[in-house]
């Protein structure tokens, strides 16, 4: 995602006329991996994934049915539905869609597999009119980031939890990347052992406008606040929106049974956080001398 994000901010920044036909083409090349399969497989505990080799979605098996967390693009839904059924399980007993971020690459698939689970779709509060709208934060007209609008079933905020039979997430709001970036914080089994794991949002920079005409107001102060809370935190298992935020590939072919889960890696979203603190400094700065350039 590091990688993704660098080079949508480098052709994405002030964007009209040739830079967004540069943007256009960029997608286009980056489809082919967010669109290409993997084999789905149980991650840890009662958390499976279904997501593409570019874009990660989970399954949260509970004692009362299935939560969905997140989708990919539109013309992934099918292959997602299929990598569920692989696994045993049925898109009908999916109880709840949770959202870490409204943006088109995670939310496409949101308004199919709504309507045939009648699941109940929860988001970050800041984030409902974005996922109704079918829109991009700055940037509502452009239909290349559009996606399916959804209604939001329940809106939530800094501590608010979701549970379903055995199962309780906690939302916390890790807002920049988008205003209602929502990370979700749950406790699974590893064995003998209790493991807090993360499903941390996002944030990377990636097409956000910081400085001039921001992507929405505030947005440097909540990247920064993001960040503090994020290194701040204490978890065992560090998942995210894209696979490459936690080496997703190269830590499920060290699986093995009777193995330690590669995915347990205390400490792993301090190291994160800082790096995407670093990254960020550099970006804004460039924004900001682009934008005095302009001027």
């Amino acid at each position: 995602m590091r990688r993704f994000a660098a080079a949508l901010c480098a052709v994405a920044l002030f964007a009209t006329g040739a830079q967004a036909q540069t943007l256009k083409d960029f997608l286009a090349a980056v489809t082919k991996k967010w669109t290409t399969p993997f084999e789905p497989f149980q991650l840890i505990g009662n958390i499976y994934y279904v997501g593409t080799d570019g874009i990660a979605v989970y399954i949260i098996k509970t004692s009362q049915g299935l939560i969905l967390m997140d989708t990919a693009l539109p013309q992934s839904t099918g292959m997602i539905k299929d990598s569920i059924a692989k696994l045993g399980f049925k898109v009908a007993d999916i109880k709840y869609i949770l959202n870490t971020h409204a943006h088109f690459d995670h939310t496409g698939g949101f308004a199919e597999i709504k309507k045939e689970s009648g699941a109940q779709l929860i988001a970050g509060e800041r984030d409902k009119p974005l996922l109704e709208g079918g829109y991009y934060p700055g940037d509502e007209k452009n239909e290349d980031l559009a996606f399916p609008a959804v209604k939001v079933d329940r809106a939530v905020k800094e501590g608010d939890k979701v549970t379903l039979g055995d199962t309780t997430l906690t939302a916390h709001a890790t807002p920049g990347h988008s205003p209602g970036c929502t990370s979700w914080e749950m406790t699974v089994k590893d064995g003998s052992q209790d493991r807090e794991v993360l499903f941390f949002c996002s944030g990377t920079v990636a097409l956000n406008r910081l400085v001039g005409q921001p992507t929405y107001a505030g947005i440097v102060d909540d990247y920064r606040t993001t960040y503090a809370k994020a290194k701040a935190m204490k978890i065992d298992v560090l998942l995210g929106p894209h696979p490459e935020v936690y080496g997703m590939q190269d830590k499920r072919a060290q699986m093995k049974d009777g193995a330690p889960n590669p995915f347990v890696k205390p400490g792993e979203l301090t190291t994160y956080a800082a790096g995407l603190e670093q990254d960020f400094d550099k970006q804004l700065a460039k924004q900001t001398a682009a934008l005095q350039t302009a001027k």
